[in-house]
């Protein structure tokens, strides 16, 4: 008996062996993926330039944000979604790249923009108020707003967020 059941063991082995493993990616990255396609979630700068947004739609990914990025590929960003118009200041901690924050209205207006902000050196991290009521806030890669000569007053297009869910 102990020997069939060694013998089915190792058949069971040798046929798991056989199969093709799988390539598993991080989740963070799986879901920027999903978030970052070409048909996906984006907002359309003043310019026609399009950046594909991963969403920050609730208290956990508002939190992580863009912690723990080593880039922030051109095009791409994160964009926070708030249930109510106020000011909401941002801080930089655990963030490891440079980024440019837009404030945004409900009425998709730039509210505020404070480019080139730093990555965090030391606790407790500096945080960045806007100055503004808004509803959403742009993150993007350093130099990008400058890049695009995104302003205040400015209106920006969201694409594919119809049906967001905000919590």
């Amino acid at each position: 008996m102990r020997s069939e059941r060694w013998g089915i063991g190792l058949a069971l082995l040798l046929l798991m062996s056989c199969s093709k493993p799988q390539p598993v990616e991080p989740a963070a990255t799986q879901a920027a993926a999903t978030t970052t396609s070409a048909n996906g979630p984006r907002i359309i700068l003043p310019d026609g330039f399009p950046v594909h947004v991963e969403l920050a739609t609730e208290d956990e990914t508002r939190a992580q944000g863009l912690m723990f990025r080593d880039r922030l590929p051109a095009g791409t960003g994160m964009i926070f979604f708030f249930n109510e118009t106020g000011e909401y200041p941002f801080w930089m901690k655990n963030t490891l790249i440079p980024l440019d924050m837009i404030w945004i209205a409900d009425d998709k207006r730039v509210a505020a923009i404070i480019p080139d902000v730093p990555p965090c050196k030391a606790d407790p991290c500096p945080s960045y108020p806007p100055n503004a009521p808004s509803k959403y806030v742009l993150e993007l890669a350093a130099g990008e707003a400058k890049k695009h000569k995104l302003s205040v007053g400015e209106v920006l297009r969201f694409e594919g967020m119809d049906h967001v869910v905000v919590r």
